[in-house]
């Protein structure tokens, strides 16, 4: 996807400008202008995003080249353009003032990587959703398809393997929990043996956690009590399981009928401060 939008990389100074009308800013970037432009600038201009090109629409600005290519050298292009008509423009060029000739060789020989990855981009964050949502659909070919994108395009491999620690907790969870020592082994794999060989690690990693059972509970569960520890504050925190270290606290009522393994079967008193006394934040799939 491309953008035409007012410049790609805004600065404050250009604010008050715009907005009394002095300077009319136009520019185009093929970076997503969410990232490239401050947020109150970007909401004063208008945006048009400008979507790849179809195979077809490619392929006609190869006939308007006027150039002699076999099929196997034009399914190359189309392949390599990623939608974008630079890209083979600039690479029929280039390869015929390399080789004097356009053949699926000279074009191989000439062609650099061709995978848009920016670490700071839209397709960083694209592909790495990709990879997750992969996993955690249970499709182990798409994940380790997004897994080779990453590792070709240059990303960091720690990366990926810290990503895919925090899927073993946050999606498989208690479904399988020996999907966590496996993620961990795999980012301690990645940290002492490098790539190439990690890419082995990962992609060993990658089709163990996405064939995995799900839960999400322990993961929503936390989400939970974060929102009410947050809005709730520090709640007074029950007196029978306060430490009770001095005479004094004994007697305040601290520790007092604690029991260290209640019976599940009789009435406890709540472990929760009073407010949220009898809250239920963790819930599997069945619990009522």
């Amino acid at each position: 996807m491309r953008y035409i939008v007012s410049i790609k990389h805004s600065k404050t100074i250009f604010l008050p400008y715009v907005e009394s009308g002095e300077i009319v800013l136009i520019g185009a970037t093929t970076e997503n202008p969410s990232f490239e432009i401050i947020s109150p600038l970007l909401s004063r201009v208008r945006v048009f995003s400008l979507n790849q090109l179809t195979e077809e629409e490619i392929s006609r600005i190869i006939d308007r080249a006027d150039i002699d290519i076999s099929d196997e050298a034009r399914e190359y292009l189309l392949n390599f353009s990623n939608g974008d008509a630079r890209e083979v423009l600039m690479l029929l060029e280039n390869t015929y003032s390399l080789y004097g000739e356009i053949n699926l060789e000279s074009l191989e020989a000439t062609a650099m990587k061709n995978l848009r990855y920016d670490r700071a981009g839209e397709e960083h964050y694209n592909t790495i959703s990709a990879f997750i949502k992969s996993m955690r659909a249970g499709d182990k070919d798409a994940a380790m398809y997004y897994l080779a994108r990453m590792i070709s395009a240059g990303e960091d491999p720690k990366f990926i393997a810290r990503r895919m620690v925090i899927f073993a907790s946050e999606d498989i969870g208690l479904a399988q929990p020996t999907a966590l020592v496996v993620a961990n082994a795999v980012f301690r794999a990645v940290e002492t043996v490098g790539l190439p060989e990690a890419g082995i690690n990962l992609a060993h990693g990658v089709s163990y956690l996405a064939s995995a059972k799900k839960d999400r509970s322990a993961y929503d569960a936390y989400k939970a009590v974060l929102a009410d520890a947050e809005k709730y504050g520090n709640l007074a925190i029950p007196l029978h399981i306060r430490n009770a270290p001095t005479e004094l606290m004994k007697k305040e009522g601290y520790g007092k009928d604690y029991e260290m393994y209640p019976d599940k079967k009789g009435k406890q008193a709540s472990f929760l401060p009073d407010k949220l006394s009898g809250k239920k934040y963790f819930r599997r799939k069945g619990d009522k």
